[in-house]
């Protein structure tokens, strides 16, 4: 039985899959009174859809269309429930990998989890098409926190940091039927001193629960991460300059103790390299019981990270959202 639920007060669930009709996502914990309408999505979704060279060839409009819990432009308490049309699908695509898993894919777990017959067109629930949803409800977390801002960059891509690399590290990738990936920061302002528990609901607890459900993540840092354990601790320590809690230094990324210390919020996030590429390689053929070539046909992001940014936002505000009505 699939398990697509995350929050106790700012609740969410998602359903369908890349291929399905229609997906969505049910969004509960929200109070009554605040402005909402479908066009207040645009600017987020927008940010989401494939458009520059090295993105998918698949085009969805992606419109959102809220089905419940807003009246009049404006949220009512009731669960809100937010439904896309999937149009733009092939899933013809997918019969190759009945037998042939792609590498570093999720053919071969999801079968073994959930049986031969789980749906994997478009890579089916594991799919990055779901994003959409985190995207959606990320919008619903902001108007929530409406005093936090955020600035979001993609800081690498394919091991440099030079972005005005990335283009053509993007392309040459593109031209060898090859993928890359890099690292997003978000960098999230005006957050609440205390939000936050020690332990298991820690901020970056939260946080990364909830960033390890974006696909493709396979890392996450706050503030000086794993460069900070390059220093001693005299060097890394962030010193208190007011009695608000401001510092010189924030090598903690705004958080002390598993709770937010009213500093910037900082978080960078490495998303791998999309494992669907086009150039051969030599994996398992369960068919012919040994391993084989296999060329994988489709459309697929060359370099996902180049439409994660947002993903990563809206995750953060997702769990600012859960920890502040926690608070």
């Amino acid at each position: 039985m699939w398990h697509n639920s995350f929050g106790s007060k700012f609740r969410l669930e998602i359903w369908g899959a890349s291929h399905t009709p229609e997906i969505g996502v049910r969004i509960g914990g929200v109070p009554a009174g605040i402005a909402l309408a479908e066009s207040d999505f645009e600017t987020d979704l927008s940010r989401r859809r494939a458009s520059a060279k090295g993105t998918t060839t698949r085009h969805e409009k992606d419109i959102p269309t809220i089905v419940s819990g807003v009246e009049g432009g404006v949220t009512t308490g009731e669960t809100i429930e937010i439904v896309f049309q999937n149009g733009d699908t092939r899933s013809s695509d997918y019969s190759q990998f009945e037998s042939h898993n792609r590498p570093s894919h999720i053919d071969f777990t999801a079968r073994a989890k959930y049986g031969s017959e789980v749906d994997l067109r478009g890579s089916g629930q594991f799919s990055g098409r779901m994003t959409v949803l985190l995207v959606a409800a990320g919008v619903v977390a902001k108007k929530l926190l409406s005093s936090v801002t955020y600035a979001t960059e993609i800081v690498e891509i394919g091991g440099s940091r030079n972005k005005a690399e990335f283009s053509d590290i993007v392309a040459s990738a593109v031209a060898d039927g090859d993928s890359v990936g890099g690292v997003v920061e978000c960098c999230a302002k005006g957050v609440t001193v205390g939000l936050g528990e020690p332990f298991f609901d820690s901020a970056e607890s939260i946080i990364s629960h909830l960033m390890f459900s974006v696909p493709a993540v396979k890392g996450v840092e706050f503030g000086s991460g794993f460069e900070g354990v390059k220093l001693r601790g005299s060097e890394r320590n962030d010193c208190f300059i007011d009695d608000k809690g401001h510092t010189a230094s924030n090598n903690e990324g705004g958080i002390n103790g598993g709770i937010t210390n009213g500093n910037d919020l900082v978080v960078r996030v490495a998303i791998k390299p999309t494992p669907s590429i086009s150039r051969e390689q030599i994996t398992y053929n369960k068919e012919l019981g040994k391993v084989a070539p296999l060329v994988i046909k489709g459309r697929h992001d060359a370099c996902i990270v180049l439409r994660a940014a947002v993903v990563v936002e809206s995750v953060v505000a997702i769990a600012l959202a859960e920890l502040t009505l926690n608070f």
